[in-house]
């Protein structure tokens, strides 16, 4: 239990440093690019390997992409109604409700996974890839004329949230069939997929330009290796 805790304060404290520096400082675009790149490059390795492989082999084709595609589903459908309802003048927030919707999923995974042993490359793939989600949604709700208590306080909700998810999935995982489990991995595959494709990649290519693709190959080594 105490190794859960860990490993989801490991999520959650880069996330409420991001929002703190969002709403402190404006970081270079080149910077905050390459720090999307290399997280997005750390959890197309992670999904790979610590989410979906082993949903895969337990599981089934079947299931396993049932799973995958209902995770993706969830955030693509949500991701359009925040983006449709609240604006451009709310990105901020969309942001910080997206990192919900991918992170309690995620974090569910991450504490099933450490009843199996594994987790290290998933626990860095959602901690990098949770602080340039953090800086720029923080960031633009200060732009948007926010106060720095508020969304601070609902960032730092927002990383107490998944660390509860990680400490409850991994409590629950030796009372799971391992075919929920399964299930639980692969959807938190397919909303990372999804996270990947609609938000991070396209925002480090279009703040950072064409060069972003050797951190996000930096990102996807350094999660391999660690994986």
């Amino acid at each position: 239990m105490l190794i859960a805790l860990l490993y989801g304060l490991g999520t959650a404290v880069p996330l409420v440093i991001g929002a703190a520096i969002g709403l402190r400082w404006t970081l270079p675009k080149t910077v905050l690019a390459s720090l999307m790149a290399f997280g997005s490059g750390t959890m197309i390795a992670a999904v790979s390997n610590e989410l979906f492989e082993p949903a895969f082999h337990q599981a089934g084709v079947l299931i396993a992409a049932l799973a995958l595609f209902a995770g993706a589903g969830v955030y693509v459908v949500a991701n359009h109604q925040i983006e449709t309802r609240l604006g451009d003048n709310a990105i901020g927030w969309a942001l910080m409700l997206g990192t919900v919707l991918d992170g309690v999923p995620e974090n569910t995974a991450l504490g099933v996974t450490l009843g199996g042993g594994g987790g290290l490359a998933l626990l860095v793939a959602v901690a990098v890839g949770n602080v340039p989600e953090a800086i720029s949604g923080a960031s633009l709700m200060r732009a948007h004329g926010a106060r720095r208590s508020g969304p601070l306080w609902l960032w730092t909700g927002t990383g107490l949230a998944l660390v509860v998810v990680t400490v409850l999935g991994h409590a629950l995982s030796d009372n799971l069939p391992e075919t929920n489990i399964s299930v639980v991995q692969a959807f938190a595959g397919g909303a990372t997929i999804a996270v990947l494709a609609d938000s991070l990649m396209p925002e480090a290519y279009r703040e950072g330009g064409w060069w972003v693709g050797m951190a996000t190959a930096a990102g996807f080594l350094v999660a391999f290796v660690l994986g």
